[in-house]
């Protein structure tokens, strides 16, 4: 048990922050799986337009340090590369 008000004040602060992270995560999971389902549903239209919602997502979440800027990066690429090759196969 902490025994500093400082020490005291921090655990309250840490404890709101990591509720405010996991919500934040949470919901960035939330737009990387709209972009998997759409190109699992396989619309490139739709899957390129949900992308663009995405990625500003995960570069605001790299920004806030919840990934790392290459997680982010490596994310938007291999969801782009996977919407790229819809449009080969068909």
């Amino acid at each position: 048990m902490a025994h500093h008000k400082s020490a005291i004040v921090r655990i309250r602060r840490n404890a709101r922050r990591a509720t405010i992270n996991q919500a934040r995560v949470s919901r960035l999971r939330t737009y990387v799986r709209k972009v998997e389902e759409v190109i699992a549903g396989g619309d490139k239209a739709a899957a390129m337009a949900a992308l663009k919602e995405a990625q500003p997502q995960l570069q605001r979440s790299a920004g806030r340090n919840l990934i790392s800027a290459n997680a982010a990066s490596r994310k938007i690429s291999r969801l782009s590369a996977r919407i790229k090759a819809m449009g080969q196969k068909a």
